[in-house]
């Protein structure tokens, strides 16, 4: 399992991109982990699924609410990662008004989740493999903090516990 001070797995994410800019086509896109860390300060945090309740009503909804305290506390860059695909990721940034504040990306065949040993079985409620629900200040590619949850619980890896981590 990923620790405080390992380096995030070297793996690829998907992002979707409503409005083609240059670099990023509409659409989804690959997101190299190693090189979108490189010499950031990240405030990351995953979750078993876009559009499940807790997800969609306070992890998201917290990030969204502390991203100016975050940047303020010298974050760079907010992502949520989940096991979905880029394209349920795109119209849940969407839903969540997140353009702009949170990245959303996906791990649609859980390498970085399997990667980081974090993983959820949820198949016995049709879920499959997911992503178990924590966060993570990332600077330069390793992991400063880690916060992970007990099974069901949401308690420490909301965005007030990583952003007292971020300005500590």
């Amino acid at each position: 399992m990923i620790k405080v001070g390992d380096t995030l797995p070297a793996t690829t994410l998907m992002e979707f991109v409503d409005v083609a800019s240059e670099g990023c086509s509409l659409g989804p896109n690959p997101v190299d982990v190693t090189k979108a860390s490189a010499g950031k300060t990240i405030a990351l945090f995953a979750l078993p699924g876009a559009f499940t309740p807790t997800c969609s009503a306070k992890h998201v909804p917290g990030y969204l609410e502390t991203f100016g305290a975050l940047k303020a506390s010298g974050v760079d860059e907010i992502w949520c990662i989940s096991v979905n695909d880029a394209f349920v990721m795109g119209a849940w940034a969407r839903e969540q008004k997140s353009v702009g504040k949170v990245r959303m990306l996906a791990d649609g065949d859980a390498s970085f989740t399997k990667a980081t040993g974090l993983t959820l079985d949820l198949t016995g409620k049709g879920l499959g493999l997911r992503s178990n629900r924590y966060s993570m200040l990332v600077k330069d590619g390793r992991v400063a903090t880690l916060n992970i949850e007990a099974p069901g619980k949401f308690e420490v890896s909301d965005a007030a516990t990583l952003l007292g981590q971020a300005k500590a």
